[in-house]
């Protein structure tokens, strides 16, 4: 199982850590060791002096492929979550300053929390969900995909041209403005659709 991540895929997103809008999706990966076991507190790392949230739509590989094309990768994913990308922003900073990759700052052991998974059913459009960030019961994040630069389908097709996708394999398909730091003691809850689907205690 493999996590790949979408960076930069909300216009606002990008303005709002001064990063230019991308003409092709920017990815990156997380290792499996990434992945928070559901119920388990994040604890904060002792490297970082900023960890901050970063909630997503992430959707779960359920077929093997590769080279797949735009129209046909709906067929490849059948579940869909809200999750947070952890990231240190400190040491990202520090890393892009340097032009060196950011891995210590993204992938790091826990940095992948996903939520409960719900089936994509028939009538569901995945490019106009709304999805949601509570920080101590208060809104930090709200967006809806259809506000994605590049659709869930997009992302599959063109991650698929690099890595193949396998079965289990979750993809983190960017965040919306509004992300920021957590702190010890601080409550994270995601919703999809007005339904919570996360809940990740920072400890």
């Amino acid at each position: 199982m493999k996590i790949i991540c979408v960076g930069r895929n909300y216009a606002e997103h990008a303005k709002e850590l001064n990063n230019e809008v991308p003409k092709e999706p920017v990815l990156f990966m997380k290792p499996k060791n990434a992945l928070l076991v559901a119920g388990k507190p994040v604890f904060y790392p002792e490297f970082t002096d900023d960890l901050q949230f970063e909630c997503e739509v992430v959707v779960k590989i359920c077929k093997n492929g590769k080279y797949i094309h735009e129209k046909a990768a709906p067929k490849y994913y059948n579940e869909i979550s809200v999750g947070l990308d952890f990231t240190a922003r400190d040491l990202q900073q520090k890393m892009k300053q340097k032009g060196l990759p950011w891995e210590i700052a993204k992938a790091f052991d826990n940095s992948a929390a996903v939520g409960n998974f719900l089936p994509i059913l028939p009538d569901m459009n995945v490019q106009d969900l709304d999805f949601e960030l509570r920080l101590n019961d208060k809104t930090v994040q709200k967006a809806n995909t259809r506000e994605m630069i590049f659709s869930i389908n997009r992302v599959i097709s063109y991650a698929s041209h690099f890595f193949t996708l396998n079965i289990g394999d979750l993809i983190f398909t960017g965040t919306p403005a509004g992300v920021g730091p957590v702190i010890v003691y601080d409550h994270l809850e995601g919703f999809l659709q007005g339904e919570k689907l996360l809940d990740v205690d920072i400890q």
